[in-house]
């Protein structure tokens, strides 16, 4: 069966150029033309009838090695089919894939900037493959003597790869500024480039000053703002990490306080006095959660006053910081699943899911009804599930299946395949046919059949009798009665095994 390029095949055969036939950035599209192509000839396809070695791009794929390693001749004029070539550097055949080796360095020189960008992203797909290292490894040759001018298509890449390739051989040449390493580390999209970029920045950082840190402390990725803030303490300015303690980042808090102590700056005291007043409307969001990270048990006095903060972010922190503290007291965070912010229901889920079994059934069961908010509805099922084992978990995501929510449903038909029932527990086996009935939908005929022996609802023997007959065709008649047991046959086996088994000299 041939694959989704098999239309591509069916225009270069037509006489479109392989170049317009194909998606040529897409490394994907010439990978699956070169299998396609072998995979048409297997099939007997006569897509390729007559066109076998006359067009070059079929001979570069053709099944027999000798017509791949002749097509490369002629191949090696056509600049459009460089990226076949590259394909054959990791040929399976030693001739074709030599000969291919000997043209490529020269084809890749000759080949424009622009040009090399969707080239290399093909060059590291084939990297992946067994012999596939010799491409990569001349392209990083050719990269590596470049100007930064023909760098530039690279390093503006769309493809990911590619810029991460381009990228590392910038900053191993150090062809780019620190200033502009610092923006790329800011502006980038992927984690890589970021980081190899803002490691790359911070060796200069104390030479150029506000022209690199500004953009890593401005930067929306907690990695680069870290490498940022880290910066402070080689240029000498410890105390700009102060308003850093607060960073919705725990890894970006962690650094703010190393830079301050290295500072001579104690950070716990400037954490206390953040907290102290339950009254001031200006407490930054993840003060509680800092203060938590860094202070100890007598802290948590600080935070039970917080959970009735006017601001949400304020509240959802102080129930997480008294959970870090190890201090989440059942009764006093109960009220705060009905809070209206659902970050302090998730966070507060997050304190009692340890003492769940502590909370009433009831009390649990109200706040999933459908006048709930979403949020409270979501966090009460969630610890009800760590409540209760059995029958009533399985109950009350059964009961949730029809919910209006999708979010809902969706978290009860998870739980519903995650059920396993208790080993010797007392229940009712009809009350729980009742319910698998209504969730059959969510498991196959095969696994619902094993739940329900499990479960004590079916025997087993009955379900091997009610299965259907393994019929034989040709002669009508149930295989099963012909077949002889597992016991005398894995005997037969052994015995087989040691009668050939090697004698030693």
């Amino acid at each position: 069966m041939l694959s989704r390029q098999y239309a591509a095949l069916e225009r270069v055969a037509q006489g479109v150029p392989v170049h317009e036939a194909l998606d040529v950035k897409n490394p994907g599209d010439w990978l699956g033309f070169d299998i396609d192509v072998r995979a048409a000839r297997w099939a007997g396809h006569d897509v390729l009838a007559g066109r076998g070695t006359s067009e070059p791009a079929f001979a570069l794929c053709h099944r027999d090695g000798r017509v791949r390693e002749k097509a490369l001749e002629r191949a090696a004029a056509l600049p459009a089919l460089v990226p076949l070539i590259v394909i054959r550097t990791a040929d399976w055949a030693a001739p074709v894939r030599d000969r291919a080796r000997a043209l490529l360095p020269a084809l890749l020189a000759a080949t424009a900037p622009e040009a090399l960008v969707p080239l290399t992203a093909l060059v590291l797909h084939v990297a992946r493959r067994e012999r596939g290292a010799f491409a990569r490894d001349t392209l990083a040759a050719l990269v590596r003597s470049t100007t930064l001018t023909d760098l530039e298509p690279l390093l503006a890449a769309e493809d990911r790869g590619t810029r991460r390739f381009a990228h590392g051989i910038a900053v191993e040449r150090g062809l780019l500024s620190p200033v502009r390493l610092a923006r790329t580390a800011a502006a980038d999209a992927d984690t890589v480039v970021q980081h190899l970029c803002a490691e790359a920045a911070l060796v200069h950082a104390d030479a150029v000053g506000d022209a690199v840190i500004e953009p890593l402390l401005g930067s929306r990725q907690s990695g680069v703002r870290a490498v940022g803030v880290t910066a402070l303490r080689r240029t000498g300015r410890h105390a700009e990490a102060q308003p850093y303690l607060t960073d919705r980042s725990g890894l970006v808090r962690a650094c703010a306080r190393y830079v301050l102590r290295q500072g001579g700056v104690d950070p716990l005291p400037l954490y206390r006095a953040l907290c102290a007043d339950p009254g001031e409307t200006g407490i930054p969001g993840w003060a509680p959660l800092g203060l938590a990270e860094c202070g100890g048990s007598a802290d948590a006095e600080l935070l039970w006053p917080l959970i009735a903060h006017p601001a949400p972010a304020v509240r959802a922190r102080a129930v997480a910081g008294l959970r870090v503290l190890d201090k989440a007291d059942t009764e006093r965070l109960r009220p705060l699943l009905d809070d209206p912010a659902p970050a302090v229901a998730r966070e507060t889920v997050s304190a009692l899911l340890p003492s769940a079994r502590r909370l009433p059934e009831e009390w649990l069961a109200r706040r999933l009804d459908a006048s709930r908010p979403v949020h409270t509805r979501r966090a009460a099922f969630r610890l009800l599930l760590r409540a209760r084992d059995g029958v009533v978990q399985l109950r009350t995501a059964v009961t949730l299946l029809d919910d209006e929510d999708p979010s809902i449903r969706a978290l009860a038909g998870s739980a519903i395949q995650r059920w396993d029932p208790q080993v010797g527990a007392d229940h009712d086996p009809a009350d729980v046919a009742a319910l698998l009935d209504r969730c059959t939908h969510l498991f196959s005929d095969h696994v619902m059949r094993r739940l329900r022996w499990r479960c004590g609802i079916e025997d087993r023997n009955e379900q091997r009798a009610e299965a259907p007959p393994f019929d034989n065709p040709s002669h009508g008649t149930d295989v099963r009665t012909h077949r002889r047991p597992y016991s005398e046959l894995h005997r037969r086996a052994a015995r087989l095994l040691r009668r050939h088994r090697p004698t030693r000299g």
